[in-house]
């Protein structure tokens, strides 16, 4: 959450196994992962860029940074929500993400918004 109301935006993730592109013989899980970002302040805001830090089971990280969110950098007004898909590929069954989003209101501040640890996990792995 922001320091102030006026820069407060809610970032919701979910994330999917899929075993169609994963490789567990190898050592290659992918997982998928939608996120939907809503603004819920008062000011006009748009993504610039993004810093994840995946973890998987062994507990190595990789830090992932880059502009926008799948080629796109979004402005998001009040009440507004953009949603997206993407993937991740982990050597462990297991993992985490975290990370935020790098954010540019309307007036010029910038502030960055918290995306929130979500677990990547092969179905009926964790119990």
């Amino acid at each position: 959450m922001s320091e102030d109301p006026r820069y407060e935006i809610r970032v919701e993730p979910r994330s999917t196994y899929v075993a169609d592109q994963s490789d567990p013989e190898q050592g290659q899980y992918f997982f998928a992962y939608t996120i939907t970002i809503t603004n819920t302040g008062t000011v006009a805001a748009k993504l610039l860029s993004r810093h994840w830090v995946i973890t998987d089971g062994e507990h190595r990280v990789q830090e992932v940074r880059g502009p926008g969110v799948v080629g796109e950098q979004p402005l998001l007004v009040p009440g507004q929500s953009f949603e997206y898909t993407s993937g991740a590929n982990l050597a462990t069954p297991v993992g985490t993400m975290r990370g935020s989003y790098r954010m540019v209101a309307a007036d010029g501040r910038e502030f960055d918004a918290p995306i929130p640890p979500f677990t990547l996990s092969v179905p009926r792995t964790l119990h």
